[in-house]
This record gives C-alpha cells, sequence and structure tokens, in this order.
C-alpha cells in the first residue's frame, strides 16, 4: 500500500479539525471533523474556496504574514496564532513542505488540553 494512504488515514480519523490550504489560500482538503466544524459555514463546500474568504480583513492579512514567514527558511515551520479558552485549546499554523524542502501550502493544528475522562483500553 502506498504511504499516502496511511498519512491519509491518519488525518481523516483525526478528531482535531485539520483544513489544507495551498500557498494561494486555497482550501484543498478538510477532513471530516473540520467538515463538521464549519458546517455552518458551508463544510465540506468550502473545498476550493478561498481560506480568506472565511476570515476578515485583519485576520487574513495575519494568514498572508504568516505564510510568508514559513517561505523565508526551511526552519520557520509552526507557529503560535490563538488560545480558545472557551474550548481549552491552542492553535498553530503549520508549513507544509514537499521532500526539498519547497513550501507547498499550509494548515491549522488544533491542540486541546482537556485530560480524557474515559477508562483507558474500554473497548465499546
Amino acid at each position: 500500500m502506498e504511504l499516502s494512504a496511511y498519512f491519509r488515514s491518519i488525518v481523516e480519523q483525526d478528531t482535531s479539525p485539520v483544513v489544507i490550504c495551498d500557498l494561494d489560500h486555497i482550501i484543498i482538503y478538510m477532513n471530516p471533523a473540520a467538515q463538521d466544524r464549519y458546517a455552518g459555514r458551508g463544510g465540506a463546500g468550502l473545498v476550493g474556496r478561498s481560506l480568506l474568504d472565511c476570515h476578515g480583513p485583519q485576520s487574513g492579512e495575519q494568514i498572508k504574514r504568516v505564510t510568508a514567514w514559513f517561505g523565508e527558511s526551511a526552519a520557520h515551520n509552526i507557529l503560535y496564532t490563538f488560545r480558545n479558552e472557551k474550548e481549552n485549546k491552542d492553535v498553530f499554523m503549520v508549513a507544509l513542505r514537499d521532500e526539498n524542502g519547497t513550501l507547498i501550502g499550509y494548515y491549522e493544528k488544533h491542540e486541546y488540553w482537556t485530560p480524557h475522562s474515559g477508562e483507558t483500553y474500554q473497548f465499546a
């Protein structure tokens, strides 16, 4: 099986929203969690549209600044962008690079800090 199938499966199963954009800020992929989270804004219908259309002017400028920073150095790969107290999470923008280290896009990463409340290894 091709390695890309494994990576796709990882992202598809992630319970955190994953929205992947190209360098023109076009949404090229949304995992099921992102489609659900942004259902009120169009859900899966946002694929193929500009991420900048989903944000106000100030946020759009910040997104452009971050992607420019990613392009300045292959060492610039992740940047903290937002704290959401209500959901107890931090949000980051993460650079996506090809096998040569060339910037090809970016995605938003959500890190939740709420401990899991279920039992370990509960098969149900």
